[in-house]
């Protein structure tokens, strides 16, 4: 069964009388456990896409179904709901809290969703700042590491509450060459062990080369679906 399933999904702003259509009857479907990328332009509708995904907006019209859950009738409250347990998400400005430590940022949606007692939340914790290689900074503060190091404990909060989906929105923006492989790498990696499905919102060619599948958005519509799973195998 498809992770993601979209039908002829549009969302259009509307700031007093001026009208903004930023998806334009997208339809497509992601199956589990695959790395997609949505490129295209600024103002193509990547974000406005990722926000649907997540809840955290609804569409102007058309259907988007996620882990069989036809997300665009939740209401708030639901959406929140939902979107703490299934989806992951992970930032361009990494959106750390600053006053939590390293260990502290990971647990925080755990927290929120009120799953676990607190010897399993701890267990999680190391468990994924060891996969991202992070253990040892678990007490520092993000003030305290660098921006590498940072999308690495963005990763692990992503991951902690072992969602199906994780939406990454530019999420190499702010990091050099060498660091950007190094994120790319690890989720690729925490794919194929996780069975996470990753889909993202770039322009960075260095995920774009990584990427299974690629969708192209520009001015709000699809015009292009690349395949490239054959040569990942």
């Amino acid at each position: 069964m498809s992770l993601i399933v979209s039908r002829d999904l549009a969302k259009t702003y509307r700031t007093g009388e001026v009208e903004v259509k930023a998806l334009k009857g997208l339809s497509f479907k992601i199956e589990p456990a695959t790395f997609v990328s949505f490129v295209g332009p600024s103002g193509s509708g990547k974000t406005t896409l990722l926000n649907l995904v997540g809840c955290l907006d609804k569409p102007t019209s058309g259907q988007l179904s996620v882990s069989g859950t036809e997300v665009a009738s939740l209401g708030r409250a639901d959406g929140a709901t939902f979107r703490g347990r299934n989806i992951g998400f992970v930032f361009q400005d990494f959106n750390l809290i600053p006053v939590l430590t390293v260990a502290e940022n990971v647990e925080y949606p755990l927290l929120m969703v009120g799953r676990c007692d607190a010897r399993e939340r701890r267990d999680r914790v190391d468990s994924l700042l060891d996969a991202v290689g992070m253990v040892d900074q678990r007490k520092k503060l993000p003030g305290q590491i660098s921006g590498g190091q940072k999308q690495r404990v963005a990763v692990a909060r992503a991951l902690i509450g072992a969602p199906k989906l994780v939406l990454a929105d530019e999420p190499t923006a702010n990091l050099d060459h060498d660091t950007a492989f190094m994120v790319i790498d690890l989720m690729k990696s925490l794919k194929e062990k996780r069975k996470t499905t990753f889909l993202f919102s770039t322009h960075d060619p260095k995920i774009v080369g990584e990427a299974e599948i690629v969708y192209t958005l520009e001015d709000g519509l699809i015009t292009d679906r690349e395949d490239r799973r054959a040569s990942h195998v």
